[in-house]
């Protein structure tokens, strides 16, 4: 039995130092598209080729090459979040938000490998 209903989006984060620098990259090398620029958030976000997948990128005075985090959508993070919880899944403090934009939580799988859980505040119910 699933206990969480993910959406049909997913956004692969990585750390970068340089957000433009790095989505010019992304835009020049691969075609990728820019959704946008989070200057307050030190988040940009790009269009891969494949529909619903995201490249996020977080801006990091000291990246740590190599470390991926799939976020996976969910239109009700309250509810994912219990329902997770509720099956021992352990988290990484508490749910973030960013207003009118997204809310975050961090969790970790078995191995201690770092997913997020994601609900786009810019769409409506």
């Amino acid at each position: 039995m699933t206990l969480v209903s993910l959406d049909d989006t997913i956004t692969l984060a990585i750390s970068v130092r340089d957000r433009h620098a790095s989505a010019a990259w992304y835009l020049e090398k691969l075609g990728f598209e820019l959704v946008h620029h989070i200057d307050e958030a030190g988040w940009s976000e790009l269009q891969t080729k494949t529909p619903g997948v995201t490249l996020g990128l977080g801006e990091q005075s000291e990246p740590n090459p190599g470390n991926s985090v799939p976020v996976f959508g969910v239109s009700d993070i309250s509810e994912a979040r219990s329902a997770l919880e509720g099956a021992g899944v352990e988290f990484d403090g508490e749910t973030v938000t960013v207003d009118g934009m997204v809310s975050l939580a961090t969790f970790y799988d078995p191995d201690r490998n770092a997913l997020m859980l994601a609900q786009d505040l810019t769409r409506t119910p």
